[in-house]
């Protein structure tokens, strides 16, 4: 139980990985506030991490409205008075090949995959600082790190999570806050999904088919769990990463190792 007495926020956390991390987290002791935007998924969710014997508290999240992360603060604070770790997982994927990028295209991704992260950040930080001690981990990817033909936005979206973790790791780490992100790979999700069928569709490949090809590609030999992307994120919420921070850490089974 390393994160007994602590509370986590966890966005998007109604299905794929933030379920999953909400429900480690809550598996490492923590009480649990699911910021999502589903009522039904993010219920979903509260009732499996009440049934590990800890607390959850849903919060109706729309991640685009800065007066809705500051209300999530606000109702987390009154709820438990306190903030731990921020989790930034709520996100979207839209492909396109870059001549189809309209401005509505590149601000949707934008504003949820990036300025999301950063503005729920400063929304947590106050309360953080005051602490003296906090955790915020954003979900990355490894697109963020390698180039695209078909997802230019999106892999510049991760891109921007990931330069947001390292200067906020830098204007923080005094304050006792570590900011770290994690880059996952081809991970088994509702988004993967879309992605296989946007992709596919791009590439004249059917959803089944983009997703063999991308798993053979995978060193170890096996699609991503969203389980494998939270228990890292676990370990980054706990102690034992207590001299971490700025960090973009793969978690990919071997596809990128920069």
């Amino acid at each position: 139980m390393e994160l007994a007495g602590q509370v986590a926020i966890v966005t998007g956390a109604g299905r794929g990985i933030g379920r999953a991390t909400a429900l480690e987290l809550g598996r490492m002791g923590a009480d649990i506030v699911v910021a999502e935007l589903d009522r039904h998924n993010a219920e979903r969710t509260a009732t499996e991490v009440r049934a590990l014997g800890r607390q959850a508290r849903v919060v109706l999240t729309d991640v685009t409205s800065l007066a809705a992360l500051h209300s999530m603060v606000e109702r987390t604070r009154a709820e438990f008075g306190r903030i731990d770790t921020l989790v930034n997982n709520a996100g979207i994927y839209r492909a396109a090949l870059p001549l189809d990028i309209t401005a509505e295209h590149w601000d949707t991704v934008m504003n949820i995959n990036a300025k999301a992260v950063f503005f729920a950040s400063q929304a947590v930080l106050p309360t953080m600082i005051a602490q003296r001690r906090g955790a915020i981990i954003s979900l990355a990817s490894m697109a963020g790190k390698i180039g695209s033909r078909t997802n230019l936005s999106y892999n510049a979206s991760k891109a921007a999570v990931i330069s947001i973790t390292k200067s906020l790791a830098l204007a923080h780490a005094a304050d006792g806050i570590r900011v770290n992100c994690v880059c996952p790979g081809y991970v088994e999700t509702d988004m993967w999904r879309a992605v296989s069928q946007e992709q596919g569709a791009l590439l004249g490949l059917s959803a089944e088919d983009f997703t063999e090809q991308r798993a053979a590609q995978v060193p170890l030999g096996r699609m991503e769990r969203p389980e494998d992307v939270a228990q890292v994120i676990g370990f980054l919420a706990s102690d034992r990463a207590g001299y971490m921070t700025g960090q973009a850490i793969n978690v990919t089974g071997g596809l990128i190792m920069h």
